[in-house]
């Protein structure tokens, strides 16, 4: 019996995570799967064949330590899911101006790199719009994301001052199709669509993660959508070979939809959405195990 370390974080109290969905069928596949947290620093990674990067979703508070982690268990036996290259590239949100190179539609985007009180009224005009959003270049779970208007945004300046000293940020306009229809998830397991869902958030918010009190519905997507799901899967092979796992989320825009991120490191893949949904992944992950590429 192969041995797979699902890497998660010391609790998931406060989480909804759906990966034990993956162990019937990983096991019947003669893989045994165990939670490990990435704060154990007692366990020997040897002791793995693999290592599937899951649920750490507390890893943008230490990434320093985060990073070195990863860089340990693919210097060991084991083999990382997704790869630490893959993870150093995503970890930062200007990744999304590598894929917008490569003709990806992404949400409009500022790069400053660091916060100025003073700027905001510029940002305003220059997305002509009377409500943007501010979050760091590296975050999770929507931590420190800012939904402003032009009515309150002096009054969150404390906020943004202390939430930003030490971060670089993104500027973009609110999506108001993400509280109208809400924020579409496409899941690819080995570059290959599996399903899809449509998450909305709760009334008068506009983080759809469940933990904020958003909603899932599963859905098939339209052909516009597949299509810029397609094209945004090819950008990110091109860059970076065929992936274990990716979430892409999309929001409606103008006549098209909009890549908000590239979900590589840590999505929740939602197996609970599509009953078929684990054991693709499963078969997706023995597969990519038995490639050229694995470790002897």
């Amino acid at each position: 019996m192969k041995k797979c370390a699902i890497l998660t974080m010391d609790s998931l109290e406060d989480f909804e995570a759906y990966d034990n969905l993956i162990d019937a069928p990983m096991l019947a596949l003669g893989w045994q799967t165990e939670l490990v947290s990435w704060r154990n620093s007692t366990v020997n990674w040897n002791d793995y064949e693999l290592v599937v990067i899951r649920s750490p979703w507390d890893y943008q508070d230490d990434m320093e330590n985060f990073v070195k982690v990863l860089s340990n268990i693919e210097q060991s036996s084991a083999r990382l899911e997704n790869s630490l290259a893959v993870v150093q590239w995503n970890i930062n949100k200007i990744y999304l101006t590598h894929l917008e190179a490569e003709g990806v539609t992404i949400v409009p985007t500022l790069w400053p790199a660091t916060f100025d009180a003073n700027k905001l009224a510029e940002y305003f005009t220059h997305f002509d719009t009377n409500q943007i959003v501010l979050k760091p270049r590296v975050s999770a779970n929507a931590d420190n994301t800012f939904w402003l208007t032009k009515e309150n945004y002096t009054t969150k300046t404390t906020d943004l001052n202390q939430a930003f000293a030490k971060r670089e940020l993104m500027v973009q306009p609110f999506m108001p199709d993400i509280c109208q229809e809400g924020e579409f998830s496409l899941f690819y397991f080995n570059g290959q669509y599996s399903h899809a869902i449509l998450k909305t958030p709760a009334k008068g918010d506009f983080r759809v993660q469940e933990e904020h009190g958003g909603g899932l519905l599963s859905v098939t997507p339209e052909a516009t959508l597949i299509a810029a799901a397609n094209k945004t899967m090819q950008a990110i092979s091109k860059l970076h070979g065929e992936l274990l796992y990716a979430r892409i989320d999309f929001v409606r825009f103008q006549d098209t939809f909009a890549l908000m991120e590239a979900e590589l490191i840590e999505p929740s893949l939602y197996f609970n959405m599509d009953d078929a949904s684990p054991e693709r992944f499963a078969n997706a992950l023995v597969t990519r195990m038995a490639s050229p590429e694995n470790k002897s």
